[in-house]
């Protein structure tokens, strides 16, 4: 920490000086000898006219009173001459010196008087303790850090953090303070450090396979733009890959595209079946994860397909971040039968086709079978908050409710705003 601080403040002094001596500059060029001659040729000057007027006088060719007007006018540019060569008289060397002093000082007292530097300290002092400790974690020289250094974690994190932002160009360290986000649950930053890695070292299939599956767990088992590109791009160069073929079975069975989870299933038990060794363990988890995508199948075949659109004088007051739910629920109201949260965005220009079903109830025992069963009028709406809460608000836009009876398709249309 001394160091640091040595170079901090070396850093201020040298820059006080260079800005004082860009202030003082023109006062320390000397006045060229010619400022004295000057002066010394407009005294001639005068009384060279001088002389020529008394003899203008004495010969008759001027009266007294042009005279002393003209007199009277040479001394007034004679004064004028002498102010103007006082006015710019040279800065002595105690004031030069008074300027060069003063300026670094009250820049110096400015800064600690009006910055807290708090923060920076507490990094300069993290650097000294423990950043070696982070480097080491970092490099993967060593895999848990000594317990001394644990006791000021917010040090060790501050450490790793600048530590990989020097080495910015390290997808190593991206990976590594990664698994620190997520062992602090700070998931956003996870995810922003693998993409970082993942575009640092797009053919590197570890990184792309980690940045894939973190994303689908976070995401509560969804893939995303980025993490389905990753997983392509290791099938494009390894298709057998078999830790990419599970999360794009995973990923698409997740999001209800069936057809396309069994064809990477099928893809899957190909390249199981192949191989060399046992692999009847793993081809019986396949066998179950075919059999609950089935199961999902039939139960969604059994729900109600939703369309959804929106009134074009309403898509105008959509935002980014609204969300938009589609639920089944009682006319009287109560807790829905079957709801789904999208993002509204995906209203902006086309309608889109939502699949309630009793995959999608809050609670096992509130199913929308159930509900249908119960006999009593199940109703289905549709809404889009801007504050994501569920319950709706004054605001909000939504449908006229539909009533559902024994069909399987229904088709909304948002139009009008909570009251």
């Amino acid at each position: 920490m001394t160091q640091s601080l040595v170079l901090f403040f070396s850093l201020c002094a040298v820059l006080t000086v260079l800005l004082s001596l860009v202030v003082i500059f023109p006062w320390l060029k000397a006045k060229k000898a010619t400022d004295n001659q000057l002066m010394s040729v407009n005294v001639k000057v005068f009384g060279e006219r001088i002389a020529e007027l008394d003899a203008d006088k004495a010969a008759g060719l001027i009266d007294d009173a042009h005279y002393q007007a003209q007199i009277t006018e040479l001394k007034r540019q004679l004064l004028d001459a002498q102010t103007v060569a006082e006015s710019h008289a040279p800065v002595g060397a105690k004031g030069r010196a008074i300027v060069m002093i003063w300026i670094p000082i009250l820049a110096a007292v400015a800064y600690l008087t009006t910055a807290d530097r708090t923060p920076v300290f507490a990094l300069w002092q993290a650097q000294d303790t423990v950043g070696q400790v982070a480097d080491d974690l970092l490099t993967g020289k060593i895999d848990t850090p000594p317990e001394w250094a644990t006791k000021d974690s917010a040090a060790l994190i501050s450490a790793m953090q600048t530590n990989v932002h020097h080495h910015a160009y390290d997808a190593n360290r991206w990976m590594r303070l990664s698994e620190l986000f997520m062992m602090l649950d700070a998931k956003p930053q996870a995810m922003e450090a693998l993409a970082r890695a993942n575009r640092l070292e797009p053919d590197n299939d570890e990184i792309a396979l980690t940045f894939a599956q973190t994303s689908f767990f976070v995401n509560d088992g969804k893939l995303d733009t980025a993490s389905r590109n990753a997983l392509l791009s290791i099938l494009a160069k390894t298709p057998t890959h078999e830790g990419a073929l599970m999360m794009m079975a995973m990923g698409e069975a997740k999001a209800g595209n069936f057809s396309e989870a069994k064809a990477w299933i099928a893809r899957l038990r190909s390249s199981l079946v192949a191989s060399s060794g046992d692999r009847s363990e793993a081809l019986a988890s396949l066998d179950k994860l075919v059999a609950n995508i089935d199961a999902q199948e039939a139960q969604i075949a059994q729900g109600v397909a939703v369309t959804v659109a929106i009134s074009p004088a309403m898509v105008s007051q959509i935002k980014p971040e609204d969300v938009l739910f589609v639920s089944i629920g009682e006319q009287t109201g109560g807790a829905p039968y079957a709801v789904k949260r999208l993002s509204a965005s995906e209203l902006s220009a086309n309608q889109v086709v939502v699949s309630l079903s009793d995959l999608d109830a809050m609670m096992p025992s509130r199913t929308l079978s159930s509900g249908r069963a119960s006999g009593k009028v199940l109703v289905v709406n549709a809404r889009i908050s801007s504050s994501g809460n569920a319950i709706a608000q004054s605001g909000d836009l939504s449908a006229n409710p539909v009533v559902l009876d024994k069909q399987s398709a229904v088709s909304l249309t948002i139009s009008q705003v909570v009251p």
